[in-house]
């Protein structure tokens, strides 16, 4: 009698980031070696709410077997093969239409109403004969997959986001790519910002933490603004003018996290929230540089460099990192572990706890990492750190 293959399914939610496809046909690969079948659920966990499984068009939309013909050659690009959304299975703000008439109560919200389709969502897991359940994500698709977990589902985590801010790991695929995407634009155009004589500013991802700004301020020898401290502005304006004038070339860069502040000042945000309450931000690049106009004669040039950060292929790093993690998912699976996240710690890998959704985001440590009276990373000190510069608090 053949022996039945176990099945487990993988999915990216949120947005996207270089390295997602490494993960998968990491996956992919090392499943097929151990006679695991591999689900590709599409569009994040949207697969799983909104599949109608007893319709073929539906199934097909969402549902697709992986093997190592359908991965081969997906780690050469960006992106994400099964793409991905931002729903979560707690509050999904559209019903599909075969739950229409399904008599599922809704909740009101500030947007609109939503829906819990997490029955739904174990149903299907069932349905599909899912023993495990891979989710490639940042802090809403974690959230999603610790609830999950909660009710019996085995699932294995995989942290991805630019903004590297995962509780649990030093280190989120997507960081290395957004350094160097932003590295290579303020270099170039170090050219333009110095042709004009003006002050550059740099807007970058980081709506709560400010990583990618320090480590882009870092590795450019920048100044650079984070939510974790509210700079005083007149001060941030004096230093730059004063580095301006000082440089040979008369010119000064300013890098911002997308959530950075200052006295005075609120991040702004505008538009619908997403189903996690989350609303944009208004370009704080574009207010500090109205600052400039208020306060100076200096002229400005605005960079916004958020989404460029995410797009193309990785780089080594994400790479190495992205396809070490998906192997880290599998010794899981294989080991028979749950409720765990493929990590960096102490920058080593290693398996932890999916992250507690009660604790946010991983911040900046300010006191070890940014220095207050410079707005600048802090640049000594590091003998015997990790190569991400900071340790994770320990485990109570």
């Amino acid at each position: 009698m053949a022996t039945k293959r176990k099945r487990i399914g993988i999915l990216t939610g949120g947005g996207d980031v270089p390295g997602l496809n490494s993960v998968i046909k990491s996956v992919v690969y090392r499943g097929w070696e151990h006679g695991l079948d591999v689900i590709g659920l599409r569009r994040g966990f949207e697969g799983l709410t909104h599949v109608d499984l007893d319709e073929p068009v539906s199934t097909s939309r969402y549902i697709v077997p992986l093997d190592r013909e359908t991965t081969r050659t997906i780690d050469r690009s960006g992106g994400t093969m099964l793409h991905t959304s931002r729903v979560g299975p707690t509050k999904v703000s559209r019903l599909p239409p075969h739950l229409m008439n399904a008599g599922i109560p809704s909740t009101p919200g500030p947007n609109g109403p939503s829906w819990d389709l997490t029955p739904q969502v174990l149903e299907n897991i069932h349905r599909l004969g899912l023993e495990y359940l891979i989710c490639i994500g940042g802090d809403g698709t974690l959230r999603s997959a610790a609830q999950l977990n909660a009710l019996g589902v085995k699932v294995i985590g995989i942290p991805k986001t630019m903004d590297n801010d995962v509780q649990g790991t030093e280190y989120c695929i997507g960081f290395s790519t957004a350094i160097t995407r932003a590295t290579d634009a303020i270099e170039r155009q170090r050219t333009t910002v110095g042709s004009h004589e003006r002050i550059g500013i740099f807007r970058v991802f980081g709506r709560d933490a400010g990583f990618t700004a320090l480590y882009t301020g870092h590795v450019t020898s920048n100044r650079c603004v984070i939510p974790e401290f509210k700079v005083d502005v007149e001060k941030l304006i004096d230093l730059l003018v004063t580095e301006k004038r000082e440089n040979p070339s008369n010119y000064a860069i300013v890098v911002l996290s997308e959530g950075a502040t200052w006295n005075g000042y609120e991040v702004a945000e505008y538009g619908a929230a997403d189903t996690y309450g989350r609303r944009r931000k208004a370009s704080v690049a574009e207010v500090l540089a109205e600052e400039f106009r208020l306060r100076t004669s200096e002229e400005t040039i605005v960079s916004d460099l958020t989404y460029d950060l995410r797009s193309g292929e990785p780089d080594f790093l994400d790479k190495l990192v992205a396809s070490t993690f998906g192997t880290l998912a599998l010794d899981a699976v294989l080991a028979g572990k749950s409720g765990v996240m493929s990590a960096l710690v102490e920058g080593t890998y290693q398996l932890v706890p999916l992250p507690d959704p009660s604790l946010g985001a991983r911040k900046v440590d300010v006191p070890s990492m940014y220095n207050t009276e410079r707005y600048r990373p802090l640049y000594a000190n590091k003998l015997g750190l990790p190569i991400f510069l900071n340790r994770l608090p320990k485990r109570p």
